[in-house]
């Protein structure tokens, strides 16, 4: 018989680690607490409408690719991608708006716009991101954060300065006009931390936006999970959904399995994709690595207050994705993570998935996900949600010309307290633990436990870190240190493919 793993929880980078595990031979169930899969990657349908409630930006698309060629496959026997033009729409005060479009040549014109001289400088910059990109994907990214000298290489050496200089520092060493400062600022808050906090190395980010652009799967985000489904499913992996974990199993300091509501389930190996401080709560005090004084020293990356709204009518000057940068940026990123409470006024974004993709709402009508960065741990009643909410449709309405107030069919929000009860996120985090300094590669929670043999864990609080992208890596990193501590034998690869055989 296979070695038996049972993964905890269904999001991106449990749904990968199943995918490379089954590949390998073992016997992959993976128990998912809601009633769909997806983790924080889920979906909202109501009235004929659609809402990823979750991520919504596709960038790194090489990264997807990377990872469905792992299985001899491409993106496009799953899902359809196409890239958005424009990318997105930056909507600043005093009504001025910048428009990033498809390619490098119409944002060097739309940067030289702004401020004479910039669009050579953005060359040079991107140039640098490029190659910071390049360093990423080859000598970074994918390792599995055991030892310092993983980032070690011929390549990286040449980069340590760039760990001890900052994004915000190198942006503002080429240019001095704000708008344009606050767009090449911006990619880094995927990363969950202040440009002022982030290593000048993270510029990578930029070149992601930029020079690869942004995509949109055809029926959204969540068509990736179902693609990632398909492909666990047919490599043999079991998926039980309703199914909450209670308890993970460990014996002589060995994880045995993990204990559900009804019932004890066997394993070999136990992975938890859940929130990482969440997982260790599943154990008993003296198996736990991480204490709660560790958990709460850490920068975690922000939650977000979130709406889910149906409109009765096409809106006007909006695209698929647009920031609303109106206010003042340094202020927000302070309420988040200098003196945490809740902004007065906050920068917020708008997706609109309905302008390019017919199918996520009825026709002549607009969908929008509206999202507003919060500090985690934050007080969330409904008083406040409302009040917010009031907050950033009022400015929206006034910087795009236009009344949507009445328009709106109805309108769901997630906030501090759902991030909590429907994903058990460390104070209610939204993109798990942010990317600082002291907080990359080996410095982050690690993928196999130091306390429990045969437990491992996965996600965005491990490395490499959060974001969609980096969760499918954190999946494939973790299959691997299994498979190199519990090689499976020929016997048991022939055995997994009978199984494999039998089920279809």
């Amino acid at each position: 018989m296979s070695k038996k793993i049972i993964i905890i929880g269904s999001g991106f980078s449990s749904l990968s680690a199943s995918c490379y595990l089954a590949q390998l031979g073992y016997d992959v169930t993976i128990c998912e607490k809601n009633h769909t899969i997806g983790g924080r990657a889920r979906q909202l349908k109501k009235d004929g409408f659609t809402f990823d409630i979750g991520p919504s930006w596709y960038w790194m698309p090489d990264v997807f690719e990377k990872f469905f060629n792992d299985f001899n496959h491409k993106v496009s026997n799953f899902y359809s991608v196409e890239k958005l033009n424009p990318a997105y729409k930056v909507f600043f005060k005093n009504h001025e708006s910048i428009t990033i479009e498809d390619t490098l040549e119409k944002i060097y014109a739309a940067f030289e716009l702004e401020e004479k001289g910039s669009s050579e400088k953005l060359k040079k910059f991107i140039l640098a991101a490029k190659n910071n990109y390049d360093v990423a994907i080859k000598d970074f990214v994918y390792r599995p954060g055991i030892s310092p000298l993983e980032l070690v290489t011929p390549t990286t050496i040449k980069k340590v300065g760039q760990f001890f200089s900052t994004i915000s520092k190198e942006v503002r060493k080429e240019f001095t006009n704000e708008k344009l400062i606050q767009i090449l600022e911006f990619p880094v808050l995927f990363l969950g931390a202040k440009p002022s906090n982030t290593p000048a190395f993270y510029n990578f980010m930029n070149y992601a936006d930029f020079g690869l652009g942004t995509w949109h799967p055809k029926g959204g985000m969540y068509q990736v999970i179902l693609g990632i489904e398909r492909l666990a499913r047919s490599l043999g992996v079991k998926i039980h959904t309703d199914t909450t974990i209670k308890k993970i199993n460990v014996e002589n300091g060995v994880a045995r399995g993990v204990v559900t509501s009804s019932k004890k389930i066997d394993a070999d190996i136990v992975l938890s994709g859940a929130d990482y401080h969440h997982s260790e709560t599943l154990l008993d005090p003296e198996y736990r690595q991480y204490s709660e004084k560790y958990w709460n020293q850490k920068t975690f990356a922000p939650s977000s207050l979130l709406f889910y709204v149906g409109f009765d009518k096409k809106l006007k000057n909006i695209h698929h994705h647009n920031l609303f940068f109106d206010t003042d940026f340094d202020m927000h990123a302070k309420d988040i993570y200098d003196q945490p409470k809740w902004p007065d006024e906050p920068l917020f974004y708008a997706n609109f998935t309905s302008v390019s993709d017919n199918g996520s709402a009825p026709k002549g009508k607009e969908n929008g996900f509206f999202l507003i960065p919060l500090a985690p741990g934050l007080e969330d009643t409904e008083e406040l949600r409302a009040l917010y909410f009031n907050k950033i449709i009022t400015r929206f309405e006034d910087l795009t010309y236009q009344n949507v107030q009445n328009n709106i069919i109805f309108k769901e929000s997630f906030c501090v307290k759902d991030f909590i009860k429907e994903y058990n996120s460390y104070k209610g985090n939204a993109y798990g633990m942010a990317n600082t300094l002291l907080q990359t590669a080996f410095l982050r929670p690690k993928l196999k436990s130091k306390k429990v043999q045969n437990l491992f864990f996965t996600g965005q609080l491990t490395v490499p870190g959060p974001g969609v992208p980096p969760s499918l890596i954190s999946g494939k990193l973790v299959a691997g240190i299994i498979e190199s501590q519990f090689r499976l034998s020929k016997k048991e690869q022939l055995s997994s493919k009978q199984r494999l055989n039998h089920t279809h």
